[in-house]
């Protein structure tokens, strides 16, 4: 699968640990030596800073795309390949979504949570066809997937379902996961594995 652009979902705070905005850095730099261009939240703040600041210091392409409301707060980064004004969180999702090849999740807070749950619900539904990972960074997503086994358990979320999202805690292995995957029929939602 051709990853020309990758959507990061990630922080506007820079978080607690310094391997955050490290890894953060890390991956902006390994998606411009793989030639994908980076899709992201468009601030200049935390973790979103700190990859778009390496995609562009690396020579890459950063497209962020952000509400009104957030930019005339002065939190757009004002040195990208291209910023998208959009009007509502809903548009900034959608457009983010469709302008990209793949997701990834850095650590972030309710906004990262909500932007990955989302695009997982989409490729359950079948809404997309594209792949979807977590960049395990310290650990910080394993309470995350811990709870996604959880619902496996309980009979809430199929494997194959539980199976959309990639999880890896080194870049290369990510994104090499991310570039060699293939969907799987969509099945609906409701129907049962046969045992």
């Amino acid at each position: 699968m051709g990853l020309n652009r990758i959507c990061v979902f990630c922080g506007s705070s820079p978080g607690r640990r310094p391997e955050y905005r490290e890894a953060a850095a890390a991956l902006g730099r390994a998606m411009v030596r793989r030639g994908a261009g980076l899709v992201f939240g468009g601030g200049h703040v935390g973790i979103m800073g700190a990859v778009a600041d390496a995609v562009l210091a690396a020579g890459g392409e950063a497209t962020g795309v952000i509400p009104r409301g957030l930019q005339v707060r002065e939190l757009a980064h004002g040195g990208l390949t291209e910023l998208r004004v959009v009007d509502t969180m809903h548009e900034r999702k959608a457009l983010m979504a469709e302008l990209s090849d793949a997701f990834v999740a850095l650590p972030g807070g309710m906004g990262t949570l909500e932007e990955t749950t989302e695009v997982l619900t989409w490729a359950q539904l079948g809404i997309h066809r594209k792949p979807v990972g977590l960049l395990d960074v310290a650990g910080y997503w394993s309470p995350f997937v811990a709870m996604l086994d959880h619902a496996v358990e309980e009979g809430f979320l199929r494997p194959d379902q539980r199976g959309l999202l990639l999880v890896e805690r080194e870049v290369e292995p990510l994104l090499d996961r991310l570039a060699g995957w293939r969907p799987a029929p969509v099945r609906r939602w409701m129907e049962r594995d046969e045992t």
